[in-house]
């Protein structure tokens, strides 16, 4: 990743360039859209020549974001980052306690931007902790690899957690697949408790509700069942996890280091939220994250968050593949 790019101030960005700008790489295998006002956000993957979209489009139209907003507010597509949290939550920090937005800092500002060729270099400060985010993103053939850094620019460590949010649309009879070094999830929040209340365990895939009722996670399932749900596992030691999109014939695998992910979250949303309003997601995010929890607050109490010493920097990747989905490519990931 460039380490080169100038950091400007988020307002003077914003002021000089037009939120709504689109920075476009593609090939003749993949387009992808980036809006560097709009968070860093990628607002669509387009599988070429056909032009088929793979992600979430918007519920709202695109439009500047607040300090305070809440995600629902927004146009909730695309795939974004969530640093330093993902839920809202006031952490303990040593200057004393912070407020987090929601779905963090990152997704709601300008970032500064270079692009070369079919690769762009993005990067921003936050304001609720001390962190300066750098993500690359780079198009080669079928394949979209990110680089991610997040650098302490304080002289006091700072506690926080990270996670990937590709939101895939999908379509009912779609499947999730991962690796079988899974077997369990545990739910962070199930609308109409579905699968219980926070911290309840399920088999993976198959599970039975409170009322004995069984299901199968991995079958995605239409819009109006009214389902949304998040669920956690421990990052397969296999470093993938995978969605088919029969229609498009379509496999996306998301691969990442389960030393430097060390959780997969799962977000799944199958017409169930936002409850207002009369868009609604239809969606799957395989998310790599770095705590098994949503907020920040409940991580550093559980002592899992990750921590940047003063001046300290982290780096990762993640690589997102789009396969033909064959049957040896279901079985060879």
């Amino acid at each position: 990743m460039s380490s080169d790019l100038e950091p400007r101030n988020a307002m003077e960005l914003s002021n000089a360039a037009d939120p709504l700008h689109c920075v476009i790489i593609e090939n003749d295998k993949l387009r992808l859209k980036i809006m560097p006002g709009l968070g860093g956000k990628i607002a669509s993957v387009c599988v070429m020549p056909e032009g088929w979209e793979l992600l979430q489009q918007p519920l709202k139209p695109y439009d500047l974001r607040t300090c305070d907003m809440n995600f629902e507010d927004s146009d909730a597509s695309g795939i974004d980052e969530c640093l330093p949290s993902v839920s809202a939550c006031h952490a303990v920090t040593p200057n004393g306690v912070v407020s987090v937005p929601d779905h963090g800092d990152f997704w709601r500002i300008p970032f500064a931007f270079m692009q070369t060729g079919n690769e762009v270099t993005l990067e921003a400060k936050g304001w609720s902790l001390p962190l300066l985010f750098r993500r690359g993103i780079l198009l080669e053939e079928n394949t979209i690899r990110f680089t991610y850094s997040v650098e302490n620019i304080s002289d006091q460590a700072v506690k926080y957690l990270w996670s990937a949010h590709p939101a895939f649309v999908v379509q009912a009879g779609d499947r999730i697949t991962l690796p079988t070094s899974i077997g369990e999830v545990v739910v962070e929040d199930s609308q109409g408790l579905r699968l219980g209340k926070p911290g309840s365990r399920h088999k993976w895939p198959c599970f039975a509700d409170e009322s004995g009722n069984r299901g199968d996670l991995s079958q995605v399932l239409g819009p109006e069942q009214e389902i949304a749900e998040k669920i956690f596992c421990t990052a397969p030691v296999e470093g993938w996890a995978a969605l088919e999109r029969l229609e498009l014939q379509r496999r996306i695998i998301v691969r990442f280091d389960p030393k430097q992910s060390p959780y997969l979250g799962m977000w799944l949303c199958y017409g169930g939220w936002p409850i207002e309003g009369s868009q609604r997601q239809q969606c799957v995010a395989l998310e790599p994250c770095t705590s098994p929890v949503d907020s920040l607050a409940q991580a550093i109490a559980m002592g899992q968050a990750s921590e940047l010493m003063a001046h300290g920097t982290e780096e990762w990747q993640v690589v997102i593949e789009i396969h033909p989905l064959t049957s040896q490519s279901t079985q060879n990931v």
